[in-house]
Parts: structure tokens; C-alpha cells; sequence
């Protein structure tokens, strides 16, 4: 059919882990056509679950594409993992959709993900409907699991349906908007008169219902006051503006597992969320003009499309999934990458449903598809008419926040490992590769261990490639903390020419630099001014090691003040053994210590959890510098030794059942205390 953006629906399937998006992904596939029948998630044969990872897990991990064909509109959806390890993906398809479905459990609560996942939608302002699943399970509470959205929603949340249970289950719904009953049966949903013990409950439903629409409409409100009632069509008109405004968010109910209440559900996407063509206009840079500028939905205009996604398969190639933002991108076309200032050649389109690639000719503006071959592109990248180029901003992805250090497990295959890995972090931007120079290692790092796991297994089933990970090592100091003279003293005969130097050093504390400091002090030409640099030398050669553990040694000044020389034997070699002799025994009488880095943090963290958080940092002998709220959220502002804190992300998920988040920085390099000392020192001697 010839598509336009007025009937596009781009809409991110996001919540909390195991509610069922992907099952209810499943079922609106299977109800527009796309597939012959229901995957499952647990025999790992749904539509967007593809990966061998998901397919173990049984939960997804990477975000997937689908699109279907319903009442004459295309709806792109895109099913976004739920574990808080994969926000990456949630952020990615919540930039590409434009608005969102929040799948929710019938618990009785809002549980962490729906929590996230509504106030990111709040945040973006997207448009959301509220889908309450597993209405088939027992003790399913939907009045109750209404009621807590309501609490956390003030004012927003306004239910669309009223289930109709019978021994616990959901066999049917009456539509409030309409007052139109419906009960669930072989064939479909049949048509039925309200049940006389819901009618009272139907009735202020309306009334709610009809309040909240009118007050997104002015006439519709002037109607309302006078009237005291709404028609169906003028409600649903108002309760779309309030959808469009995100001051209101419709709940509906039913059963994605049993194929119940979807096909309701599918309706309502197609009548109350928006158009693509109806998103608002994205930043973006002229890039001819330097102005900053709003990019609409326009097939007419120049083509811009930005990438969102990238998979990375060693055997097919690099497949980049992108929204085209305004024009048309068809094969054969070339497009400009201001990212990379770099021009691409289009060869095949598709569209995308799960693993399966179906090409096309054409995507045109509100569209969402993936090309293929693009050599210098990546997820975030704009793509667009070389004649009017443009640049979107970027996509923010979540900076790690758990590090592991990488060896090959195999010696002789560190290359494959790390170029795998280097590929995989092309595919997700919340991983990052990155080299510590100070300690030497590799680190693998991202936002907890299911992921830095799953891109090990990764790693091996993608790649061939096996590797270890493990606690990265903290890149300690040494200093000392007093002042001591050494003679350093090096001889050594071997019957021709021999070497000669002796070198009086004085090693303090307090370099200028705040690493290291020579002074020459030498009176009398007792160390002739050709071996003094010898000398400087020497001892930058040996504070690469310090004594206690080997850590770099800093903030030391050495002053060269007395020594010996011979007018034949004396060479340069001789007097850089000599410093180094002198630094052993000075530095080891001067009291060294180990220093340790301090980062500073700042952890993001609903109230309730401020006193689990300080009690934890008192244990890992972090300090307090401040506390601010943000956005109804308490911000502390902390330091804590980095030794301390390598695994945080682990503890602070658990400790705030996944709501809180923090990031940390290096701060500064200070004396560790004596525990800690013995504890590297006998770590280094094994």
C-alpha cells in the first residue's frame, strides 16, 4: 500500500522485566496477519527474542523491530528489553518511536520498570497507553494496580476499560468511552449487555472519564460545565489531545498470553496515539547555516534519517536500523554522514520484523527500516541529502558504571578478543572498551554483570573468541611521608675499564609537580656536571616502582648534595646504578606509604533510601558532602576510595531494588590507611 506519515504509528513496547512485552508483541503480529501463530518466549520461538542469548535467557536483551499492517495503518513497534542492564536499548527505541506502550503486571503495584519506564516518557513527552497484562493469572488486581498508578500518576491516569472477572479471570471488558460491554469467546469478542453488578461503576468511570477530556479541549470544557456530559466522539477527541499533551495516559487491560483484549488494545493504538507525521519537529544543525533548527515530518523535503540501532553479525555484515526523519531515502541513493564527513552509497532497504529482513525500494519520512554496508556509519550518526546536510543530536547513552579487566583465555588470541569486542561495542553504546594506561589493562565496561556476561558469551558465540574477566586493579600510588640522606655507591671492576659512582641524595616529600623533582645541589665538583643528568635519570627510571608494592612513586623531591667520582672509571651507567642504589635505601627509611585514589560520586536515589545509602558508604569509608533534591529525587554528593566502590552499581541496584543510579569521577590521590596497606602490599607479593 502507498504509506504516508499520517498513517505511521512508531510505538516503543517498554516496562518492567517479565510483564510480557514480548509475548504482546507476539499476539499483535499474529492479530495484524505477520506471523501463522504464537511464538513463546520460554520455547524461544517469539518474533523480536532472535538472539541465542535471549533465546537461553528467555528474556530479551537487545531491542527488536517489527511492523504490521492495522486498520490501513503501519505500526512500527519496537520491543525494548525491561532488565535495567540493557537501558541502552529502551533509550534507543524511545528515540526512534514516538510514543510509547507501558506493559504493566495486574500485582497491585508499580513496580521499578514501570516506574522508569512512564517517567521516561513523562520526561520525553512522549504519549503513552498503559496496558495492564496477565488478566488470566490468579489474584490478578487490576482495581488495585489502577489505583497505584493513580497515586504515582496524580491526575493522569485515566482507565479506558473495566474488566469483567469471573472466578479471578478476565472474560470480557466494557469499553467506558462508549458504555458498550464485550465478553471474550471462540470466535472474538461478542457483544453483551453491561452486567447490572458493574453499571454503578461504569457510570462514574464516565464521568471521570468525560471530566478529564474536556479539560483538554475548551469547547469541549464550555460543553462539559453546561451539559454535565460528553458524547463518546467528543470524548475520545479530548481524551486524544490529552494523550498528545502527556496530561493523559489511558489504561487498558487484558491478557497478551490468551490473545485477550489485544485486539482492543490494537484499536487504540491506531486511535489515540499520534501520527508519526504529528511528532514534533527534532533539533538538528544546518550545517550550511550553523543554526540550530526543528526538522519536521516532511516526505517532501531534502532527505535526514538518524541511526538508532546497530547489529553486528561477523558473517552478514553491519545492519544500521534508522528513522527517516523528513524526505525519502531510496536505493541506489547517496547520502551524506556529517558524523563521519564521510558520503555513503545506499544499497538495500528493509523493513523488519524480528530477524527477518524484507527489502523495499523505498522508506519514506516517519519510517523505520535498517540498511545495510554502510562502512563509516554508527548508531547515533545522521544520514542525509548531501545538498542540505544536517545534523541530529546525539543519542545519550548511560556511561558504564561497572568495569571488568579483559584477558584472552587463550594466549596468542588477544587480537580476536579484542577486535570482537571492539565490534560488539559498535552494536551497544551502552558497552564500552576502554585501555586503564596507568594500570595496563583492558576493561570491558557497561551498566552491570548480566550484560559484561552476556557480551562474554557474546564474544565466544559471535566471534569465536574466549576471555576471561575479572576485578580491575586500582591504580594505587606510593609517596613518603618523611625525610632521609642515602648513599647510593656503585663499583665494579672486571680487570679493563671499570664503572665508578657514588651519588648523596636527600628525598623529601613536596615536588613541585606532584610528581617529581630534582635538585642540584652538589658544591665542589664532588659529581662533575656531565654525570648529573645521569644521576636525574637514574632516579626517574626508578620511581616508575615504588618500595611497598612497586605503585609509581610521586611528590618527591631528591636533592642531589655530595658524591665521588673517578677520573677514569667514572661513567655515565655507573652514577644512573648509583642513583637507583640510593633511592632503595632513602625511600624505604623515609616511611613510605601507599596512596589511594578517591573518586567523587554523586548517587540519584528516591528518599526512602538515603539512610541504606549512607550507612553503606560509612561501611566503604566514603564521606557525605552534600545532599540536594532534584526532580523529587535526592541527590548525595560523596567521596569514597575507588577500591572501594569497584562493584557499587551492584550494590546500589540492590540496595534500591534498581531506582537508584549514580556516577563517579577520579577525584585525588590519599594516603590509605594502614589496613589497606598491608592488604596491597601482600597482595603484590602473592
Amino acid at each position: 500500500m502507498s504509506i504516508s506519515a499520517t498513517n505511521i504509528r512508531n510505538i516503543a513496547i517498554v516496562g518492567h522485566g517479565g510483564e510480557g512485552k514480548t509475548t504482546l508483541m507476539e499476539a499483535i503480529l499474529f492479530n495484524g496477519g505477520v506471523i501463522e501463530r504464537m511464538g513463546k518466549t520460554d520455547n524461544g520461538t517469539t518474533v523480536s527474542d532472535f538472539d541465542e542469548q535471549e533465546i537461553a535467557r528467555k528474556t530479551s536483551i537487545s531491542l527488536a523491530v517489527a511492523n504490521l499492517t492495522w486498520k490501513d495503518v503501519k505500526i512500527n513497534l519496537l520491543d525494548a528489553p525491561g532488565f535495567y542492564d540493557f537501558e541502552g536499548e529502551v533509550i534507543a527505541a524511545m528515540r526512534a518511536a514516538g510514543a510509547a506502550l507501558v506493559v504493566v503486571g495486574p500485582n497491585g503495584s508499580v513496580t521499578v520498570g514501570t516506574e522508569k519506564a512512564l517517567d521516561r516518557c513523562l520526561k520525553l513527552k512522549k504519549p503513552s497507553i498503559v496496558f495492564i497484562n496477565g488478566m488470566d493469572k490468579e489474584n490478578a488486581d487490576y482495581p488495585g494496580t489502577v489505583r497505584a498508578l493513580q497515586e504515582r500518576y496524580k491526575g493522569k491516569i485515566a482507565p479506558v476499560q473495566i474488566p469483567i472477572m469471573e472466578g479471578n479471570k478476565m472474560t470480557g471488558y466494557i469499553n467506558v468511552i462508549t458504555g458498550e460491554a464485550y465478553k471474550f469467546g471462540a470466535k472474538g469478542v461478542e457483544a453483551i449487555d453491561v452486567p447490572v453488578a458493574y453499571a454503578s461503576e461504569l457510570t462514574e468511570m464516565q464521568g471521570v472519564l468525560q471530566e478529564s477530556a474536556a479539560e483538554n479541549d475548551e469547547e469541549l470544557l464550555e460543553k462539559y460545565f453546561e451539559e454535565g456530559a460528553l458524547t463518546p466522539e467528543e470524548t475520545a477527541l479530548g481524551l486524544r489531545k490529552g494523550i498528545q499533551t502527556i496530561s493523559v495516559i489511558p489504561v487498558l487491560a487484558g491478557s497478551a498470553l490468551l490473545n485477550k483484549g489485544v485486539i482492543n488494545l490494537m484499536n487504540a493504538l491506531v486511535e489515540y496515539l499520534p501520527q508519526a507525521a504529528e511528532r514534533a519537529g527534532l533539533p538538528a544543525t544546518d550545517l550550511k547555516t550553523k543554526e540550530q533548527i526543528s526538522v519536521s515530518c516532511d516526505e517532501n523535503a531534502p532527505f535526514a534519517a538518524q541511526i538508532f540501532k546497530t547489529a553486528v553479525d561477523p558473517f552478514v555484515g553491519k545492519l544500521n536500523y534508522l528513522r527517516v526523519c523528513r524526505g525519502v531515502l531510496r536505493s541506489g541513493m547517496t547520502v551524506y554522514n556529517p558524523n563521519t564527513d564521510t558520503e555513503e552509497r545506499i544499497n538495500a532497504i528493509y523493513l523488519l520484523v524480528g530477524k527477518k529482513q524484507v527489502p523495499v525500494t523505498e522508506l519514506v519520512a516517519g519510517d523505520i527500516g535498517a540498511v545495510n554496508k554502510l562502512s563509516n556509519t554508527g548508531t547515533g550518526d545522521t544520514l542525509c541529502d548531501p545538498a542540505a546536510p544536517v545534523q541530529f543530536e546525539p543519542i545519550h547513552f548511560p556511561e558504564p558504571v561497572l568495569s571488568m579487566a579483559v584477558n584472552a583465555t587463550v594466549r596468542g588470541t588477544e587480537d580476536k578478543v579484542f577486535g570482537g569486542l571492539y565490534r560488539l561495542a559498535e552494536e551497544d553504546k551502552s558497552f564500552q572498551v576502554r585501555k586503564n594506561t596507568e594500570t595496563g589493562e583492558t576493561l570491558a565496561c557497561g551498566q552491570g554483570e548480566v550484560q559484561l556476561e552476556i557480551i562474554k558469551r557474546r564474544l565466544k558465540s559471535k566471534f569465536g573468541a574466549d576471555a576471561d574477566f575479572s576485578t580491575p586493579t586500582v591504580a594505587y600510588r606510593e609517596a613518603i611521608t618523611g625525610k632521609a640522606e642515602a648513599e647510593g655507591k656503585h663499583k665494579k671492576q672486571t680487570g679493563g675499564a671499570g664503572q665508578f659512582g657514588v651519588v648523596e641524595i636527600r628525598f623529601e616529600p613536596g615536588a613541585e609537580d606532584g610528581v617529581f623533582e630534582f635538585v642540584d645541589a652538589v658544591v665542589g665538583g664532588t659529581v662533575p656536571k656531565q654525570f648529573i643528568p645521569a644521576v636525574e635519570k637514574g632516579l626517574r627510571e626508578a620511581i616508575q616502582k615504588g618500595v611497598l608494592a612497586g605503585y609509581p612513586m610521586v611528590n618527591l623531591k631528591a636533592t642531589l648534595f655530595d658524591g665521588k667520582y673517578h677520573p677514569v672509571d667514572s661513567k655515565e651507567v655507573a652514577f644512573v646504578s648509583a642513583a637507583k642504589l640510593a633511592y632503595e635505601d632513602g625511600i624505604r627509611r623515609a616511611r613510605p606509604v601507599i596512596l589511594e585514589p578517591v573518586c567523587s560520586m554523586k548517587i540519584t536515589v528516591p528518599e526512602q533510601y538515603v539512610g541504606d545509602i549512607m550507612g553503606d558508604l560509612n561501611k566503604r569509608r566514603g564521606r557525605i558532602i552534600g545532599m540536594d533534591t532534584v526532580e523529587g529525587l535526592q541527590v548525595i554528593t560523596a567521596e569514597a576510595p575507588e577500591g572501594e566502590i569497584l562493584t557499587y552499581a551492584t550494590s546500589l541496584r540492590s540496595m534500591t531494588q534498581g531506582r537508584g543510579s549514580f556516577s563517579q569521577e577520579f577525584a585525588r590521590y590519599e594516603q590509605a590507611p594502614e589496613t589497606v596497606i598491608q592488604a596491597v602490599v601482600k597482595a603484590q607479593q602473592g
